[in-house]
């Protein structure tokens, strides 16, 4: 388990929305999977790279495994104490497809990748971490455990799905990640686990009673200078509206349950966020990488824009102290400096929509957009 180091009473995180390394991803990495597709139109891994290749030229093949972390590897890495991230895929060389459409997988032997990154937290409550079944879900686990990166929000039981990652602060304090996946999403209520059975960490509804529940839980994990984080699925893929249940819900996390951060995600592009009682509330962090190059349709929401989030959080206090942006452009499966064109529109956007609560964005010097709130 990772340790960080301690930067006076602050520690700054690294939030992301999905990474999805698999299919198109994974075949240009150094040990792809097996590239059938049991899709209804596409049966190979390899079209997603031709898409690719189609829209923005050759992509490398057997490329070593920082490649896709690309521009942002020094910024993920050194600005930065610890990194958590929405895994959209399974890990797997076994198993069969279940029977949805889309099914995404890496290799076991490409999670290096995740390590490449220095990545600390994996939350798998997601639609996609059970594509390729219980055997494809025990291999992720397996597989990060090994590569000692820790997870939440699945295992192989629903104790073990409940249960968060804890990851211990230098000098005093822990980052504890609960990971809880909604139907909201399209994570089918058949893949919550059971008291035997592997699955996700399923979120029924948004109760004031799920609240009580995860009051009661965290309240028991709770320690002196812990910063909790409540990574939750949940909602569309397209469109800013944030659903009023969702805000209460939120809202409810921090004033009944203790939590400090809400890390949403799902959504294919980022939306708006909050500063709540000097806690953030990220309704949708948006895609950090995936294999949707060249694939027409919603052009405007700029999904090939990727947004890494750093919140520096105060362990004494458990308040916001920083929220600090760097948008990226997803290009040639790779994380490539953004354009100051893009830069701008992407502040607009975030400014547009984080205005409804409260909270401005501002451009500083050079990539970094910056969160100033009331």
């Amino acid at each position: 388990m990772r340790v960080t180091h301690r930067f006076q009473d602050a520690i700054t995180l690294l939030l992301t929305g999905d990474v999805m390394l698999g299919r198109g991803v994974d075949q240009i990495l150094p040990h792809p999977v097996d590239r059938r597709l049991w899709e209804p139109q596409i049966d190979s891994a390899t079209s997603y790279v031709e898409l690719a290749e189609a829209a923005n030229g050759p992509i490398p093949r057997h490329v070593d495994f920082s490649y896709v972390w690309g521009d942002a590897l020094a910024n993920i890495t050194h600005r930065s104490d610890l990194r958590i991230v929405n895994l959209e895929t399974a890990i797997t060389t076994s198993g069969r497809p279940l029977p949805k459409g889309i099914n995404y997988r890496m290799s076991p032997r490409n999670v290096a990748c995740l390590r490449a990154a220095k990545f600390d937290c994996c939350v798998l409550a997601n639609n996609h971490v059970l594509d390729w079944g219980e055997a494809g879900l025990r291999d992720t686990l397996e597989t990060l455990d090994t590569a000692g990166i820790a997870h939440a929000g699945a295992g192989g039981n629903r104790d073990q799905a409940k249960a968060p990652a804890v990851m211990p602060i230098a000098g005093g304090g822990r980052v504890v990640v609960f990971g809880f996946g909604s139907p909201t999403a399209g994570i089918p209520p058949d893949w919550a686990a059971g008291i035997g059975t592997p699955g996700v960490n399923f979120l029924g509804d948004l109760s004031e009673r799920t609240v009580a529940e995860l009051a009661s839980i965290a309240s028991a994990i709770r320690q002196s200078n812990d910063v909790l984080v409540a990574s939750i699925h949940w909602g569309a893929n397209w469109g800013y509206a944030v659903p009023e249940d969702q805000r209460r819900f939120a809202h409810s996390l921090i004033d009944a349950a203790g939590f400090d951060i809400v890390h949403g995600h799902s959504s294919h592009h980022p939306k708006g966020f909050e500063v709540y009682q000097q806690k953030l509330i990220l309704y949708g962090c948006g895609d950090f990488i995936n294999d949707y190059e060249g694939i027409p349709g919603y052009e405007s929401f700029r999904d090939d824009l990727a947004i890494a989030y750093f919140a520096k959080y105060s362990r004494e206090t458990g308040t916001l102290i920083d929220l600090s942006m760097i948008p990226f452009q997803i290009r040639n499966f790779r994380l490539n400096r953004a354009s100051p064109d893009d830069i701008t529109w992407q502040q607009a956007v975030l400014d547009r929509e984080c205005s409804r609560f409260g909270t401005r964005i501002e451009r500083t010097d050079g990539d970094v957009l910056r969160a100033i709130w009331q």
